[in-house]
């Protein structure tokens, strides 16, 4: 008799909890709970988490496509990370799109005495990286500027993690239906349903009880990070596929590497911010 395809996809899952769920939890709720001291005890701290987290991710992911042959101009994009989000919140998103510009234009030069042989490759790889990591993440310095802002963060970073849990227990209770079983046999769209569910729950409320924005703002703000936080993780998953490991690191038990960590959260980032500053927009036209 042939097996149908369900019962891969619910093992799948079920796999996933081969991590260590106690210590990834507590881990979590450290690093939460770092997070919301900096926001709302001294808000300018929290660019500096942030500086800080894309300084570890940037040297994290340049080792692990150099054990791939691929060649990021390393120390340019790890000293450019600093200027481009902590003067991203200080200045504000100009100087943050300029100063990723003098990062991609220093790694390039970093790399010009090493000659012609795999140049391309080697710059292109540097300018996905300043791109990926600090510049995707700057968004969120961007996000905590302003009055509500710790609370825009709040809402962005509640809803990426209420994307991940109800994808995750949704995806071991009833994940049956593989999603993208090329890139990541573990996601089904039965967790994609769980995401979506909560992380509207989520950000509709965070939004509501922190913010002077209607709930609806919240509603197409978890829209959006359900979306980006799947795409996010799913990028991720063909990255670590392509130069052959499992996690980029091991920094964080139960996690892996800080780019497993931040893998639905750079890109929602960016949709936040962009999610913020169009409703703000709107209720202000």
């Amino acid at each position: 008799m042939t097996a149908t395809p369900g019962p891969p996809v619910a093992a799948a899952a079920h796999g996933r909890a081969g991590r260590n769920l106690g210590a990834a939890t507590a881990v979590g709720v450290g690093l939460g709970a770092v997070v919301v001291a900096s926001l709302f005890v001294y808000k300018p701290a929290f660019s500096l988490l942030v500086a800080a987290a894309m300084v570890l991710a940037v040297w994290e992911i340049s080792t692990a496509l150099a054990g791939a042959g691929i060649n990021v101009s390393r120390w340019p994009v790890v000293i450019g990370t600093v200027p481009m989000v902590v003067g991203g919140y200080l200045f504000g998103p100009e100087f943050l799109l300029g100063a990723c510009g003098v990062t991609v234009l220093l790694g390039f030069a970093w790399r010009l005495p090493k000659g012609a042989d795999g140049f391309v490759a080697d710059a292109t790889a540097t300018v996905f990286v300043t791109v990926y990591v600090p510049l995707m993440g700057g968004f969120a310095a961007l996000l905590s500027r302003g009055d509500e802002g710790p609370w825009h963060v709040l809402a962005f970073l509640a809803s990426v993690v209420a994307s991940d849990v109800g994808g995750y227990a949704s995806g071991v209770l009833f994940g049956r239906h593989s999603m993208a079983p090329r890139i990541s046999p573990k996601k089904s769209w039965e967790g994609f349903a769980g995401a979506a569910v909560l992380t509207l729950v989520v950000g509709s409320l965070v939004v509501a009880l922190g913010t002077s924005l209607p709930w609806w703002a919240g509603t197409v703000l978890a829209a959006a990070v359900v979306a980006t936080a799947t795409v996010g993780d799913l990028i991720e998953s063909l990255i670590k596929r392509d130069i052959g490991v499992k996690d980029m690191g091991s920094l964080l038990p139960g996690h892996g590497g800080i780019m497993d960590r931040l893998d639905s959260m750079l890109p929602s980032a960016v949709v936040a911010y962009v999610v913020f500053t169009v409703v703000d927009w709107a209720l202000h036209f």
